[in-house]
């Protein structure tokens, strides 16, 4: 009987280079109130919120994810045609064809590799991690670009102040590549269709619903012991994470999981990620734009322990634990 062939399988794999990019365009809390029933105040205490970045009009997703994936690429100390696959994690393209994968390959110069888009929402980063890992641990690429981009400003009704307040622009990327000790946690995660109707988009010509309320009891009940399961897949505890990255839903949400860890395990110190003051709820570009932020900003240093974990529409969630680049 004929045995197929496989191919050579890496011992571990890490994140070897992290890029992201944001719209010039700050919009504030006192900028939304001159178009809807809002305030400064009452955003701050709600959300966390105090600036997040729209895209122009004639800006794209697609855009956006070139210009993070080229810094990520960058940032790796590679070349495109290192690049042996592309994956986008979006749910906000203007249409499903084409997908955003192909298109930012071409642009960035990753000519024919493997490309395709993943839409798991605001888990999408984690969940295009955790393949982008399978996928250089197997041995089907050397090197797996991932980036995160949403423009939600396409499909978010500008003045429904239980979405126009949280949700914004932008793209985050991160270039996975084999490593001789693992970087990159099993990945933890699942979903709950159920809950579906908690946050969708009904058709084309709908915009983003959200049950606010509903999905924050889900999150600040649901989401802590799906960050520890992802934490007991890496064969490590709380006490060593850190810092923790979760998806920057709303300040609330994020202050309320890492009270939760504390209690089981995590220092005091462990750092926490609240990029979402100053960028808002960018979905899954929220982790990978919170990473390079944070590092930029020198608050974290290769080698830390970072915890990962997004959540949101389906519902679906996902984490892992990682070394910072």
């Amino acid at each position: 009987m004929s045995t197929f062939a496989t191919p050579a399988g890496r011992a571990g794999t890490r994140i070897v280079g992290l890029g992201s990019y944001q719209p010039d365009t700050v919009v504030s809390n006192h900028d939304l109130a001159q178009r809807m029933e809002t305030s400064d105040e009452w955003i701050r205490e709600r959300v966390g919120i105090v600036n997040r970045r729209f895209a122009r009009p004639e800006e794209k997703l697609v855009d956006m994810a070139v210009e993070a994936g080229a810094k990520a690429v960058a940032d790796a100390g590679l070349s495109p045609s290192d690049i042996g696959a592309v994956v986008v994690a979006t749910c906000t393209m203007p249409s499903p064809i084409p997908n955003a994968a192909a298109q930012v390959a071409d642009r960035i110069g990753v000519k024919a590799a493997p490309a395709f888009d993943l839409n798991a929402a605001c888990a999408g980063f984690c969940y295009a991690l955790g393949t982008a890992s399978d996928m250089v641990r197997s041995g089907s690429a050397d090197h797996v670009l991932v980036i995160g981009a949403e423009k939600l400003t396409d499909w978010v009704d500008p003045v429904d102040r239980s979405t126009a307040i949280i949700f914004a622009d932008g793209a985050g990327a991160a270039v996975v590549g084999p490593a001789d000790e693992p970087g990159i946690g099993p990945v933890a995660w699942g979903s709950a269709g159920d809950l579906v109707d908690t946050i969708h988009i009904a058709d084309r010509n709908s915009f983003i619903f959200q049950e606010g309320q509903s999905v924050f009891r889900w999150a600040t009940t649901q989401i802590a012991p799906v960050a520890q399961r992802a934490v007991e897949a890496a064969g490590l505890t709380l006490s060593d994470v850190d810092v923790f990255v979760p998806h920057q839903a709303n300040l609330r949400i994020i202050e309320a999981i890492a009270k939760r860890l504390r209690a089981n395990g995590a220092r005091e110190d462990m750092l926490v990620a609240r990029d979402i003051v100053e960028s808002g709820n960018t979905s899954s570009a929220s982790i990978p734009l919170a990473m390079d932020h944070m590092r930029a900003a020198g608050q974290i240093s290769s080698g830390d322990v970072a915890l990962l974990v997004g959540f949101g529409a389906g519902l679906s969630y996902a984490g892992q634990v990682v070394r910072c680049p």
